[in-house]
């Protein structure tokens, strides 16, 4: 969660760690400093940098179940939320650029490395909009 914070091309990170006020206070409390395996990012370039970043990786198995001694990666946007429409994803929390890990076992280095090299492609990726 730190490192994704920390890169240019991610602009959200869902993670109970670095949350202030009242989510902070929450997550200590009930979490016990234990924050879980979890973690979900939106990245600039939309629906194209998501899942780009998604094909690109070479650790993280694609799958739509959180459920595995594997890491893991989801972009909801075009997995399990592709047949609805823009709105639809919307109104269900889902946006374009946002990709969720389930890191387990891999050694924290290879993910790491795997993450960053794959950020910094998706860095150069256009957004319909901006193309």
């Amino acid at each position: 969660a730190d490192f994704l914070a920390k890169h240019l091309t991610v602009i959200l990170v869902n993670y109970p760690r670095p949350q202030k006020g009242v989510a902070a206070r929450r997550a200590h409390h009930y979490l016990r400093g234990s924050y879980g395996v979890l973690v979900g990012f939106e990245l600039a370039g939309g629906y194209a940098a998501g899942r780009a970043f998604i094909d690109a990786l070479a650790l993280f198995y694609h799958v739509t179940n959180i459920g595995d001694a594997r890491s893991l990666v989801i972009h909801p946007a075009s997995m399990q939320h592709s047949q609805r429409s823009p709105e639809e994803q919307a109104a269900t929390g889902v946006t374009p650029g946002y990709v969720r890990l389930l890191v387990v076992i891999e050694h924290s280095d290879d993910i790491l490395a795997d993450l960053e090299q794959e950020l910094d492609k998706v860095a150069k990726v256009k957004t319909p909009q901006a193309a």
